[in-house]
């Protein structure tokens, strides 16, 4: 059906005028009023089941190792790099999902991708909880790991091809909002269960996303992809309500898809529609790991033990309770904000908190040099210094979480689903997944080093000027997209009138 047919149809029954310059807008307007969004809720509350599955996995090591490193069984007792590997073969599991991830969503679906990697979820639990030896419970982090590296790319695709422009920044911040919320009840489960217990616990919402997806339609733009239209007009029935006059925003997603062209193939790298978006996915993927929110979490404990809270069980679970509130006040705030405001708003705040971070080791290690010397010439040794500096560091570490869970933790996930092409959407997402995963377990394994080479100060410093570097890079290159249709942020970056 022609899309100038549905335009007029549109503004006929809502008795527009003839379609001036600004027409478009008045039409988006107009059906927008007439959708209904209960089951677009409904669909994506059960696609994000999968990233709260993925937080569960990334919570899961922080209680079950301290168990696992004093168990009585020696086939299991990790010892500290074995416990090391516990922890950090998730992001390789993870990485090696996001390239399975780009290639299963453009064969077999969206809907399908996300069904299927609830699979690796619960067989890795299984083999967690049935492990009698170190290389069961490596097996089973790794399958967790491939199929959270699935889930972190295929559910925001889902959302953003399912979801409007006036909703699509907040359900799409959701998926961030989702993985804090499995770190957090990974934190509280390990507080009362035991580390086979939790992992039966770390299951259910697995089991759960792929019974609720049974029940979810695949997004209209993957249809239409594959030539099937009258499947994509239910769909967006579905999603829309029965009010919403769907075949315009068919012929709209048809009309895009035409000027694209159907399929991926490596000459579109050199469109600017394509290695634009592509450069600037891998960019934020690339700086969101630079900020040191790996850093200030390993750092998280001995902070809290500072501040005498000797329970650093429930110092974890504040800690993940912050990254919920902010997170969910991000999600709040997405499509009226703004993406790039928030973003730069996140590094601001987290370049200032890395700062005064980098000014607390370094004036602990003036202390400690001080306190040597003061042994040496048998002097008497002042006030705790930890006790005079121990604020600077809880503040730090709490403006740092709240910033990272207002921009940097949520925005890049949310863009990377947003900027690109249907054609390359799988590809490119797989790169920016890859990126992400990559960067974090190199991070991680080389944090180390990085402190004995530049000192624990010198570190922080590092990463402050890496958020410095992040708020000049989303002011001059990311663009906003905040109210924009999908096919409007694809026009924008090929230099094309939006349709």
């Amino acid at each position: 059906m022609d899309i100038q047919n549905e335009r007029r149809r549109l503004l006929d029954a809502e008795g527009a005028e003839e379609e001036s310059p600004g027409g478009l807008r008045s039409e988006q307007d107009a059906y927008l009023d007439k959708v209904k969004n209960g089951k677009l809720y409904l669909a994506a509350f059960a696609s994000v089941l999968g990233p709260m599955s993925f937080g569960f996995v990334l919570g899961y090591s922080s209680p079950a190792i301290p168990e696992l490193s004093k168990i009585a069984d020696p086939r299991l007792r990790l010892d500290d790099v074995q416990a090391s590997w516990f922890g950090s073969i998730v992001t390789i599991g993870a990485a090696l999902g996001g390239l399975l991830g780009g290639w299963m969503v453009e064969k077999i679906g969206r809907k399908l991708t996300l069904m299927f990697c609830s699979l690796p979820f619960v067989f890795g639990f299984t083999v967690i909880i049935t492990a009698q030896n170190v290389w069961m419970l490596y097996l089973g982090r790794a399958l967790t790991g491939l199929a959270s590296g699935v889930t972190s790319l295929v559910v925001p695709v889902y959302i953003s091809e399912m979801a409007h422009e006036r909703v699509r920044g907040t359900i799409g911040s959701c998926v961030q909002l989702m993985v804090v919320l499995g770190i957090m009840g990974a934190y509280l489960g390990g507080l009362f269960l035991d580390w086979r217990w939790l992992a039966i616990c770390s299951s259910v919402p697995p089991t759960l996303m792929m019974v609720c997806m049974c029940f979810m339609p695949e997004t209209p733009r993957f249809l239409l992809s594959q030539g099937k239209r009258r499947e994509a007009e239910e769909a967006l029935r579905f999603l829309r309500g029965p009010d919403a006059p769907v075949e315009w925003e068919c012929a709209r997603i048809e009309d895009a898809s035409d000027e694209q062209g159907s399929s991926f193939r490596s000459a579109d790298l050199k469109d600017p529609g394509v290695y634009k978006p592509l450069s600037i996915g891998v960019m934020l993927m690339m700086f969101q790991q630079l900020t040191g929110i790996n850093a200030i979490m390993f750092y998280a404990e001995n902070i809290f033990e500072q501040a005498h809270f000797k329970d650093s069980d429930l110092a974890t679970v504040i800690v993940a309770l912050t990254q919920v509130v902010f997170t969910a006040v991000a999600a709040l705030v997405m499509d009226k904000a703004g993406r790039k405001v928030l973003l730069i708003i996140s590094g601001i705040a987290m370049a200032a908190s890395t700062t005064a971070f980098g000014v607390y080791f370094h004036l602990m290690d003036q202390a400690h040099s001080n306190a040597s010397l003061s042994l040496l010439a048998s002097e008497p040794q002042g006030p705790d210094v930890h006790a005079d500096l121990t604020w600077l560091a809880l503040a730090s570490m709490g403006v740092f979480i709240t910033g990272f869970a207002l921009g940097w933790g949520p925005i890049p996930w949310l863009i990377m689903s947003e900027i690109f092409p249907t054609k390359v959407r799988g590809f490119a997402s797989a790169v920016c997944v890859l990126t992400n995963w990559g960067a974090a377990f190199i991070i991680t394994k080389t944090f180390q080093d990085l402190m004995n080479l530049l000192t624990s100060a010198g570190t922080f410093w590092l990463f402050s000027s890496m958020c410095a570097i992040n708020v000049i890079f989303t002011a001059a290159f990311v663009p906003e997209t905040k109210g924009k249709t999908l096919e409007q942020i694809e026009a924008n970056f090929r230099g094309t009138p939006a349709l």
